[in-house]
C-alpha cells in the first residue's frame, strides 16, 4: 500500500477514534454538569493545569524528532525510551513536592488529594509513548485509533460510575488516569513488533533528538503559558467557581476543534516529512489542509454561535447560563485556532521548531498583560475577549512565518476562504430568522435549528464546492 493510501486510511481511523472520543467527552460533561457544581470543574481544571505544566518538561518532543529523522536505530530508541521514563519519574516526584505551594497559591485544600492522584500520570504514560510514536511514523493509525477508542470508553465509564457514587471532583481525575493506563498497555502490546527495548543508554547517540527536544521544550513552556494563562489567572483572581464556568465554555467551543484538527495534522505530518524538500508540494498540501479544515470546522462553530442559548440549557441543565456569552466569544477564538494549527506540522516538517518558540514568545508578551487587565477589570468576559485579541494577532504572525517557509500563499488562501465564510453567514442568518419567528427554547427548537443550519450549509457546499459524486469517490478511495 502506498504512503498516500496509508495516510488516507489512517485519516479514516483517526477520525473514527476522535469522533467517538469527542462524543463520549461531551456526553460525560453533559452528565457531570448535572452532578457536579462549577467549583468542582474549576478545581479539576487547576489540577489539569498543573499536570499539563509538568508534562511539558516530561515530553521533550521526541515524537516529532523520531518522525522527522525517520529513526529506526534500536539503541537510539532504547535511550529515548529510558530517558523519557526517568524524566517522567522526576516529574512525579516534583508534583508531590510542589503540591503544598500550589494549594497555598489557589487557597483550595481539595487540590492536595487531586494532585497526588493525578501525578501518577507521569508514572504510567511513558511506558507506552514511544510505541505510539513509532506506530505513527509507520502510518499504523488503525492501531492508534483502536487503542484510543478503548481508552476513552474506559475513562468515561469509570468517571461516571465514580461521579454517581459521589466522588465528585475525584471522579474526573481517577477516570482520566485509568483511561491512560489502558492506553499505555495497548500501545505496548500493539507496538512491540516495531521496537523492543535493549539495555542501552547513550546520550551521545541522541544529540540530534535532544536538539529537537530543547526547542520543543522551550516552545512547550511558552505554549503552555500562552494557552493557559487565562485559566491560571481566573483561578487566582476570580476563584475556582468562575473558572468552572470558563472551563465549561472553553470545552464546548474550543475543545472539539483542538481534538478534530489534529486528525488531519497527525496523519499529514509523517506524509509531509517525506516531501519536505519540495516547497511547491508543501505549499499545495498546506493550502489543501487549510481548505479542508475551514469547510469542516467553520459550520460547526457558526452553528454553535447561533444556537448557544439553546444548546447550553438543554445539554448542561439549569445554572450554566453564564457560559453562553463566553461560548460565543470562544467560537471566534476557535476560528483563528483552525487557521493557525497547520503551521506546527509545517515547522516540524521543515525541521524548524525554533520558529514556534519565537512565535510563542511574541504572543505571550502581548497576551499576558491583556488577560491580566481584562480579568482584573472585566472578569471572565474580559479574559475571554483578551484571549480572542491575542489569538488573532498570533494567527497573523503565524501566516507571516508560513510565507517565509513556503512562499506566497495568502491570495489563494483568501480565495479558498471566501466560500465557507459566506456559506456560514447565510446559515447563521437563516437560523436567526427561525429563532425570531418560532423561538429557540427546548429540544424541538434546538433540533430544528441544527437541521436547518446543516441543510443550508450542506446544500451550498454541494452546489458550489463539492459534488455528491466527488464525495462518493472520496469515500470509495478511503
Amino acid at each position: 500500500m502506498s504512503n498516500t493510501r496509508k495516510a488516507m486510511n489512517g485519516g479514516k481511523w483517526i477520525t473514527i477514534a476522535t469522533t467517538i472520543s469527542t462524543v463520549f467527552q461531551f456526553s460525560q460533561v453533559a452528565v457531570l454538569a448535572r452532578l457536579l457544581n462549577p467549583s468542582d470543574f474549576g478545581v479539576v481544571s487547576v489540577s489539569n493545569l498543573v499536570i499539563g505544566f509538568f508534562g511539558v518538561f516530561a515530553n521533550l518532543g521526541f515524537s516529532n524528532s523520531i518522525i522527522y529523522k525517520q529513526e529506526s536505530d534500536r539503541k537510539v530508541l532504547s535511550t529515548l525510551y529510558f530517558l523519557n521514563m526517568l524524566v517522567g519519574l522526576l516529574m512525579f516526584v516534583l508534583v508531590y513536592l510542589s503540591t503544598p505551594y500550589i494549594v497555598a497559591f489557589y487557597k483550595e485544600p481539595r487540590l492536595e488529594r487531586l494532585l497526588h492522584i493525578a501525578s501518577f500520570y507521569f508514572v504510567v504514560v511513558y511506558f507506552g509513548q514511544i510505541y505510539l510514536f513509532l506506530m505513527e511514523k509507520e502510518l499504523r493509525f488503525r492501531s492508534v485509533a483502536q487503542i484510543d477508542i478503548v481508552g476513552s470508553i474506559v475513562a468515561v465509564t469509570v468517571t461516571l460510575v465514580l461521579a454517581y457514587n459521589d466522588y465528585r471532583e475525584l471522579s474526573l481525575v481517577v477516570g482520566a488516569l485509568v483511561g491512560q493506563v489502558v492506553r499505555s498497555a495497548g500501545q505496548m502490546v500493539a507496538g512491540r513488533a516495531l521496537f523492543r527495548p535493549m539495555l542501552a543508554f547513550s546520550i551521545a547517540d541522541i544529540k540530534e533528538h535532544l536538539r529537537f527536544g530543547v526547542y520543543n521544550l522551550g516552545d512547550g513552556i511558552l505554549g503552555f503559558i500562552q494557552l493557559n494563562i487565562d485559566a491560571i489567572l481566573i483561578g487566582k483572581l476570580l476563584g475556582v467557581t468562575q473558572l468552572g464556568f470558563y472551563t465549561l465554555a472553553y470545552q464546548l467551543a474550543v475543545f472539539p476543534i483542538n481534538k478534530l484538527n489534529p486528525i488531519i495534522l497527525q496523519v499529514a505530518y509523517p506524509l509531509l516529512a517525506k516531501i519536505k524538500e519540495s516547497n511547491e508540494s508543501l505549499k499545495n498540501s498546506y493550502l489543501k489542509i487549510l481548505d479542508f479544515i475551514s469547510y469542516c470546522n467553520f459550520p460547526l462553530l457558526a452553528g454553535l454561535f447561533i444556537t448557544a442559548n439553546s444548546v447550553v440549557p438543554l445539554f448542561y441543565g439549569p445554572g450554566w447560563g453564564e457560559t453562553v456569552h463566553l461560548i460565543q466569544i470562544f467560537v471566534f477564538v476557535s476560528v483563528f485556532f483552525c487557521m493557525s494549527h497547520p503551521l506546527f506540522t509545517l515547522a516540524f516538517t521543515k525541521g524548524k521548531p525554533n520558529l514556534l518558540f519565537y512565535l510563542n514568545v511574541g504572543t505571550i508578551l502581548v497576551k499576558v498583560p491583556l488577560i491580566y487587565v481584562g480579568g482584573l477589570y472585566y472578569g471572565t468576559t474580559g479574559v475571554a475577549v483578551a484571549f480572542l485579541v491575542a489569538t488573532f494577532l498570533n494567527t497573523m504572525a503565524n501566516f507571516m512565518i508560513v510565507q517565509s517557509l513556503i512562499g506566497n500563499f495568502f491570495r489563494t488562501f483568501l480565495e479558498n476562504l471566501a466560500k465557507p465564510v459566506l456559506f456560514c453567514l447565510i446559515m447563521v442568518g437563516t437560523v436567526a430568522l427561525y429563532k425570531l419567528l418560532f423561538g429557540y427554547e427546548g429540544p424541538i427548537h434546538t433540533a430544528a435549528q441544527i437541521i436547518i443550519g446543516g441543510a443550508v450549509y450542506g446544500g451550498l457546499t454541494l452546489r458550489y464546492k463539492l459534488s455528491f459524486a466527488q464525495i462518493m469517490a472520496y469515500r470509495q478511495a478511503l
